[in-house]
């Protein structure tokens, strides 16, 4: 089914805090076929029916992604429609490379060769090119996040596709819910239906996670800090969010932090224990280029109340609570949020669904206190499933009643940021 996007009206029309909140661009080359005078225009199309692309890289902490979006234009009179998106993930993240950026730079190049067979040569010039990292980046020290980006610049400047200037950016966590938002809102159709009725959106990745959503109550704006709102001009409506990304507490993040090792020395000798983990569960797991000896406790107790406890150490008294997610919201809920609803049971993979947050907490506890069932599948698995239960209740103050509508894709498009980001960078480029 198309999508009908007014790119024009939904892209060139906002300016949130300042064009967006400044990225983190750690490569600034200056590339003379660059030039403003240079940008591929599509503002006019000659033909009754013009199809142009935009390509998107999301670098994350446990992968990268390949976005591969084709637009038509039926006629210059209409609006654009969303055709289709071409979508390719691999494992592990960039950040894993970060000692080794000429290796990161190969999974990008080899991405890129999908991009070659999707966008016709004919357009191959024309069709901008971007990358935007989060926070696997963002947790890794700057000159070897700097190394892995102008590693990334190079692959960039050698493929035959339109390079933006800034293609290549640590993105800023307020964009990355913020654009996430967009994009669901956009997909599920309340950006251009002219209601302010919108639904929030709730992302957790390995390194951070991000809360979204258009606040109902004023109590909530102004209770919260003022960095978490954002305010942009869309439809010449007005739009606050409520908007923040929580870098250290995405899942894989979550998991160091509950074992103690994030931060720590001494990995080649150090074990790393959590009740957490099947009692006779031990061994080495890598994240981010490090690796760690983690084990279960074979003498101690496992189960869902003590992985509970050690949980919230983690996310107690660290997330906002914002004012109304007490209140009857619905929320959309997707990356690890599905992936691992889906491993444990609670939903079906091919169709996503809905459930409400004790959802959660009644198979967090089925998972931990049976872990020898559950260890095939992950044995992380109560783990992830009770940070998952904490971060929801304790964290965002959750009701065990709200409704989260678990997802990977809306409309045959996957539920991320890219889609949010490649219309920035259309407005940026003048592209309607």
């Amino acid at each position: 089914m198309l999508v009908q996007i007014f790119l024009s009206s939904v892209v060139s029309l906002w300016a949130l805090a300042g064009d967006f909140c400044a990225e983190a661009a750690y490569y600034n080359r200056e590339h003379s076929a660059n030039m403003e005078n240079l940008l591929p225009s599509v503002s006019r199309p000659t033909n009754p029916s013009y199809t142009f692309y935009g390509i998107m890289f999301d670098a994350g902490s446990t992968g990268t992604r390949i976005h591969v979006y084709t637009f038509i234009q039926k006629d210059p009179a209409e609006l654009p429609v969303l055709d289709r998106e071409m979508y390719h993930a691999v494992k592990p993240g960039l950040s894993a490379y970060a000692d080794k950026p000429e290796v990161g730079g190969e999974t990008i190049r080899q991405l890129l060769k999908l991009a070659k067979k999707t966008v016709p040569r004919t357009e191959w010039k024309k069709t901008p090119v971007v990358l935007k990292a989060t926070a696997g980046l963002r947790l890794l020290p700057k000159e070897k996040a700097n190394a892995l980006l102008e590693e990334v610049q190079e692959v960039f400047a050698d493929s035959p596709f339109f390079v933006p200037n800034n293609s290549v950016t640590i993105m800023n966590g307020k964009n990355e819910g913020v654009l996430a938002w967009v994009t669901v809102n956009f997909l599920t159709g309340h950006l251009y239906s002219h209601t302010k009725k919108t639904v929030g959106i709730l992302d957790l990745g390995g390194g951070s996670t991000q809360i979204t959503f258009l606040p109902k109550s004023k109590k909530t704006v102004i209770s919260a800090p003022p960095t978490y709102i954002a305010r942009f001009n869309m439809f010449n409506g007005t739009y606050e969010l409520y908007t923040h990304s929580y870098l250290g507490n995405g899942l894989i993040a979550a998991r160091l932090a509950t074992l103690g090792a994030l931060g720590a020395d001494g990995l080649e000798w150090k074990v790393f224990t959590s009740s957490c983990l099947p009692k006779k569960f031990r061994e080495d797991w890598t994240f981010g280029g490090l690796t760690y000896k983690v084990s279960g406790i074979p003498d101690g107790y496992a189960g869902y109340k003590l992985c509970y406890y050690e949980i919230m150490r983690v996310v107690k008294g660290i997330v906002h609570q914002p004012y109304e997610v007490k209140g009857s919201s619905i929320f959309y809920a997707f990356s690890y949020y599905f992936d691992r609803a889906v491993e444990s049971g609670l939903i079906d993979g091919s169709r996503g669904g809905v459930v409400e947050v004790r959802d959660f907490k009644k198979r967090a506890k089925e998972v931990c206190n049976k872990m020898t069932k559950y260890r095939p599948i992950s044995p992380f698995l109560c783990m992830d499933m009770t940070y998952i239960t904490c971060l929801l209740k304790e964290g965002f103050g959750f009701k065990d009643s709200t409704v989260l509508q678990l997802t990977k894709k809306v409309n045959n498009v996957e539920t991320s940021w890219a889609l949010g980001a490649t219309f920035d960078h259309f407005r940026k480029m003048n592209i309607h």
